[in-house]
């Protein structure tokens, strides 16, 4: 798969006519307040699906849950705050105990929110880069609280309508060779000086995240793909240099088609247990060719030919994540 194919794809494959009555299911949708996520929760609402906007800002929640309750009246879903800090790893499972002691299910997880280019030396509250402590360690350490409820929910559903959705980048531009660079010293992510490279180790790494959790809950019959969901005009680019904002908006597309290729993968039926784990890209394709060679070959252990590095980096959030599961 080409990259200009990802830069200019064909035309949406999955819109709102085709989104199913979502009456009865509930889905988990960080950063819904703004961007990709926004929308995503406003297409779920319209068809009736109890959404958790997931997010620090309670201001930006009740802005969110007032502004697409007005678009849909006539809509019996249900907009639910869940407030998380993904850059603070003690806001987790608070979060998620809330979560559990309101609902009894969780159908759709749909890791969206992300941090990108922030200012050099950003840290997260523990102290890690905060490009991948937003975009990697804190998605990875909510999964973990969020598995019990999927897995049981799964126990009911149809296989792999239960699904974990992680949003990654077009992988075939910035990346380092293997997709993340490992230290030796302390088995995790080299933080570069550069924070664009730091972004696309940490979209390498939900790439590997969402592998990692399919090998481990395929027999639970759930789906756990990654996304690019394509070149959007949204929130992630406010701390881009000026010229190149100004060029992203005037070629980028709307935030709702970003929200098309996110519900794709969350959603329709031309996905199955055979295809978890893998890429979805915009605006709503799975392709098994979509992943660059060098980041596939992380994908394989070291007795397969590969790298093993999707497993090192998951035992790196898991070392990393411990003291607070």
């Amino acid at each position: 798969m080409s990259i200009f194919q990802q830069i200019f794809p064909p035309s949406p494959t999955f819109t709102e006519k085709d989104i199913p009555d979502q009456t009865g299911r509930v889905f988990i949708i960080t950063g819904g307040a703004s961007g990709i996520g926004f929308e995503a929760v406003n297409l779920l609402y319209a068809q009736h699906a109890a959404v958790y906007i997931a997010t620090r800002s309670v201001e930006k929640i009740k802005n969110a849950i007032e502004t697409i309750k007005a678009q849909h009246p006539s809509s019996h879903g249900r907009l639910e705050s869940l407030i998380v800090d993904l850059a603070d790893l003690r806001t987790i499972k608070p979060a998620v105990l809330d979560f559990q002691q309101r609902e009894p299910r969780l159908d759709v997880v749909v890791h969206n929110a992300g941090v990108m280019m922030p200012p050099r030396g950003s840290t997260t509250a523990q102290g890690h880069d905060l490009e991948m402590g937003t975009n990697c360690l804190g998605p990875f350490l909510l999964q973990h609280y969020l598995q019990d409820i999927m897995c049981r929910t799964a126990g009911t559903a149809s296989p792999g309508s239960v699904r974990v959705v992680w949003l990654s980048s077009m992988l075939g531009v910035g990346t380092v060779p293997g997709g993340i660079e490992m230290e030796a010293a302390t088995g995790g992510p080299v933080i570069n000086t550069d924070p664009m490279k730091n972004y696309m180790q940490s979209k390498v790494g939900n790439v590997f995240l969402a592998h990692e959790v399919a090998q481990r809950l395929a027999a639970d019959g759930i789906l756990s793909v990654s996304v690019n969901p394509g070149l959007m005009k949204t929130d992630l680019q406010r701390h881009m240099p000026p010229l190149a904002g100004r060029i992203m908006k005037t070629f980028f597309k709307p935030a709702k088609w970003g929200a098309y290729t996110e519900l794709y993968a969350a959603l329709s039926p031309d996905l199955t247990l055979e295809h978890s784990g893998g890429h979805i890209i915009p605006w709503g394709r799975y392709c098994s060719r979509s992943i660059p060679e060098h980041i596939a070959n992380g994908l394989k252990g070291e007795s397969e030919g590969g790298t093993g590095t999707s497993e090192k980096f998951w035992q790196w959030c898991e070392g990393v994540t411990e003291e607070y599961q």
